[in-house]
């Protein structure tokens, strides 16, 4: 998977540093992942450059609508009072040549891009095919210029009057603001769009939004936190161990600082627990939004009591996340102890509870184990190797039935009449 980051530069300040640490996170991780900025100050060659197009028509294009942004906020150069922070427009010099120059891509990623990204010509001529994630880290999306309200409370209605802007006209750049971006988002289906939020105060102030409040919250979990994953189909499958990793979870509670549960499949759990959890329900088949809920996690906990293979272990195996669990059926085989993982006893929630604590309170080993979980999963068990391991298995099937044809030419049906032999268990799970 594919992942373009768009931010307005990629090392100053703390919105570009919590880019730019996700952006080299998931490349660890084995995601393709690429950062695109209007300022670039590493030479980091995953990190692009905005390249402003030379030729004359757009450079004369790019100045008059610079001219023209600037003379709106100029307007209030005098009457805005003093000590408050920048106050961002939803509009853009570059209009859509920004989208000319990201790549093919399954995401795109928006962090702090006031002035770089021009809303009406982004969101209009992004492909529809491609979700957007937009991690916010302050409410300028929301509003009708400024970053922080500081208590103004006016952009849950159309802005105006604006008092950093030390304007008393209800029709004010601000209002104007806020009624273009609510014209844009009005456009924007809901499930191509979804908002990470590091705070759960910010993730209310989304809510709140008449312009954005619509659009769903991809995770609610705070930049500080430790994350346990639990993912079934139903989570009320007394199979799947849920209730066994709330135990678990609950004597880990003084032990792991900001732990957090973050569970995904049909059926909200009741957890009662004191831990933060979070739901995010059924995926109903969305790899991309998968992958994106198993990336967010340190850990995955499988807590089945019985399981023929576990195809939520490879998974988050795949995305470079160590497992942690229960050493039955397919995931004693796919999870190897101390290298991708650590496995446990069934129904021994005091080790299950050991393991989680040991491994989250020690990131090196748990950023080393999820390297090691997703080399093993693309080295062994990619589905190219399963589609040849099966290919392999006909053909020697085919193989065989030709030679017993060709050896008992007047026996149709050998295997019936042979009595032994006529049945074969082949593994075809890549190891």
């Amino acid at each position: 998977m594919t992942v373009v980051h768009l931010n307005k530069n990629d090392l100053a300040g703390g919105a570009a540093r919590a880019a730019y640490r996700l952006h080299k996170a998931l490349q660890r991780a084995g995601q393709e992942s690429l950062m695109i900025v209007e300022s670039r100050s590493s030479d980091d060659p995953s990190v692009r450059a905005f390249e402003k197009p030379t030729d004359a028509l757009p450079v004369v294009r790019r100045g008059l609508r610079q001219m023209w942004i600037d003379r709106q906020i100029r307007r209030y150069r005098k009457s805005r009072p003093r000590g408050y922070e920048l106050f961002s427009v939803d509009r853009s010099a570059h209009a859509s040549t920004l989208l000319d120059q990201i790549p093919a891509c399954e995401v795109i990623n928006l962090h702090w891009i006031s002035g770089f990204v021009d809303y009406p010509s982004f969101f209009t001529r992004v492909p529809s095919s491609t979700p957007i994630v937009w991690t916010l880290h302050d409410l300028n999306p929301l509003t009708g210029g400024c970053h922080y309200d500081l208590g103004c409370g006016r952009y849950v209605v159309p802005c105006g009057r604006c008092p950093q802007l030390g304007s008393a006209d209800s029709r004010d750049l601000s209002n104007v603001v806020w009624a273009r971006k609510q014209q844009v988002f009005a456009k924007v289906a809901p499930s191509r769009l979804h908002f990470v939020t590091p705070s759960r105060w910010l993730a209310g102030e989304v809510k709140r939004s008449p312009i954005v409040g619509r659009f769903p919250e991809l995770l609610e979990i705070p930049r500080d936190s430790r994350v346990a994953l639990f993912v079934a189909e139903d989570v009320g499958n007394r199979r799947k161990g849920f209730s066994l990793l709330i135990e678990a979870l609950t004597r880990c509670a003084g032990r792991i600082p900001n732990l957090v549960l973050l569970s995904l499949g049909q059926n909200k759990p009741e957890v009662h627990a004191a831990i933060p959890s979070v739901h995010m329900g059924s995926v109903n088949n969305n790899d991309r939004f998968l992958s994106m809920v198993y990336s967010a996690a340190d850990v995955f906990v499988s807590c089945s009591l019985q399981e023929a293979y576990g195809l939520t272990v490879m998974e988050a195996m795949a995305c470079g996340i160590p497992v942690v669990g229960f050493g039955v059926g397919g995931v004693a085989d796919m999870v190897r102890n101390g290298v991708t993982g650590l496995t446990v006893a069934p129904t021994d929630v005091d080790a299950l509870a050991d393991a989680l604590s040991g491994l989250l309170n020690d990131g090196a080993r748990c950023a080393e184990m999820g390297r090691n979980a997703r080399r093993i999963a693309v080295e062994e068990y990619s589905v190219e190797l399963q589609a040849r391991r099966y290919a392999e298995l006909y053909a020697s099937l085919v193989r065989k039935e030709n030679l017993d044809r060709s050896a008992f030419p007047d026996r149709s049906d050998l295997g019936a009449t042979d009595g032994v032999g006529s049945e074969t268990t082949t593994q075809v799970n890549p190891r």
